[in-house]
């Protein structure tokens, strides 16, 4: 596997990538097409943060955005996970050694677990109400 910078040709499939790991969350509403999460990468995610790919096998694995302290997206690829894609993507944004924050869906087991054991402390509880989804979350905090 390796890491390297996401540019615009590879908004369509983390587009897809994106939707595939969502549609694993069975407790979510499925709100967007692939064709429109592809848009989104492409004209929101991609030119508004600092975007990395995980390759494996010569295709893209998982992917992580984040800006400054926060951590905007990890998404891994189905039938990747549980392989260190994710560990490798967080590492990466954490390597500035800066406090981060993210946001997930309390419901994510996995994505928590993940988290906790990389240190992030649980800080806020939501009920869902400022999330697209509706769907309750929890707000992480990372401290080097």
């Amino acid at each position: 596997m390796r890491l390297r910078p996401a540019t615009a040709d590879d908004a369509p499939a983390m587009g897809a990538l994106h939707i595939a790991a969502m549609r694993t969350l069975t407790f979510l509403p499925q709100m967007h097409t692939v064709d429109e999460a592809m848009a989104w990468m492409a004209t929101d995610v991609l030119p508004n943060g600092q975007a990395w790919i995980a390759e494996a096998e010569g295709e893209i694995a998982g992917y992580v955005v984040f800006t400054g302290d926060w951590i905007q997206q990890l998404y891994v690829r189905p039938d990747r996970q549980g392989r260190g894609v994710g560990s490798a993507l967080l590492a990466h944004a954490l390597a500035d050694g800066r406090p981060k924050q993210l946001w997930t869906f309390q419901a994510n087991a996995r994505a928590r677990g993940l988290y906790e054991a990389r240190g992030f402390r649980a800080v806020s509880f939501t009920d869902g109400g400022g999330n697209e989804e509706k769907t309750p979350d929890v707000r992480y905090e990372w401290r080097p």
